[in-house]
């Protein structure tokens, strides 16, 4: 078990080194030079040439990414070259509206989607389930801004139940976390009622059917349980891309997180943020990937690990 956790982080090593090194090649391919952004068009040569050599622009590309990196080893992500404060502090401030969006998300995306995958396999075949299973394939194929704004239309502008955009607080979340958790929800129902459906059909749940047992403990007891290994694995998959992914929802919610960061970034040619906005997202996959493969053995103890296994 240790040494299979070893590994896991070794490689969650590599590939956070592989992260960095294709995060840095894309962004110097990108066109515009951050000095002439940051101080305008009516900046003369000489000006820029300054502030490039400031910001350290001027040295080699591979001389810029050694010195990238060993700033990440000593957790110093650079300063941001618009506000000129550290990047470290900027993803501080901006994380937790981001984990607060991606967590009520996903409880949302929980809450709708397993307990729909599971009424759907139990009436497989029916108008119920062929019902969910069309509102899932719907949902999985909207595009997240339309359902965003869809939804302050009818909820922020003609019934006026929540607040349209740009605020902190509760009320503000529910719009956001209500589309990202709903349209999330839909991979969970498909992948639920495809993975209960098959459990069903297993020697052991026509057992214990033979045995009298309610329909109820059968499922809950019986078949549920093996229907969480593949659950959780999207699970854990959906969190951490949620981090990533709800930059479209926090563009359109106006939500201050991460997302939102990401894109003035970009805007502005801010590298360091980007760079530090990417290894964050990469270092939550690799987080919450760990402890996905950890839980499958809380969830079935007939789960073990093993360096060969690993390997």
């Amino acid at each position: 078990m240790k040494t299979y956790i070893l590994q896991r982080i070794f490689s969650g090593m590599i590939v956070m080194l592989g992260l960095s090194i294709f995060s840095f090649a894309l962004l110097h391919l990108i066109p515009g030079d951050p000095a002439q952004l940051m101080l305008g068009g009516k900046a003369t040569a000489e000006q820029i040439a300054n502030l490039r050599e400031q910001l350290g622009l001027n040295k080699p590309l591979p001389s810029q990414y050694f010195q990238y990196i060993q700033g990440l080893l000593t957790g110093d992500l650079g300063d941001s070259y618009k506000t000129g404060r550290p990047v470290l502090y900027e993803l501080l401030e901006r994380f937790p509206a981001t984990a607060k969006l991606a967590f009520t998300g996903t409880i949302i995306a929980i809450a709708l989607g397993i307990p729909l995958g599971i009424i759907a396999a139990r009436h497989k075949g029916g108008k119920l389930d062929r019902l969910l299973l069309a509102i899932a394939t719907v949902g999985f194929s909207l595009p997240t801004f339309w359902c965003g704004l869809l939804v302050i239309m009818v909820f922020a502008v003609k019934l006026g139940w929540f607040p349209i955009a740009g605020g902190t607080g509760w009320r503000d979340l529910i719009l956001p976390a209500f589309t990202l958790g709903v349209l999330q929800s839909t991979i969970i129902i498909r992948l639920t009622r495809s993975t209960m459906v098959e459990v069903l059909g297993n020697e052991y749940i026509r057992t214990a059917r033979a045995k009298g047992l309610n329909e109820s403990i059968i499922m809950v007891r019986h078949a549920f349980r093996n229907v969480m290994v593949p659950v959780v694995t999207v699970l854990g998959l959906q969190i951490a891309s949620l981090l990533g992914g709800a930059i479209i929802t926090e563009q359109v919610f106006n939500w201050p997180g991460i997302g939102t960061l990401s894109i003035e970034a970009i805007s502005n040619r801010d590298f360091p943020i980007i760079q530090g906005s990417i290894m964050l997202i990469g270092f939550v996959y690799v987080i919450v990937n760990l402890i996905v493969d950890l839980l499958y053995m809380l969830i079935d103890p007939r789960i073990q690990y093993s360096s060969k296994e690993a390997a």
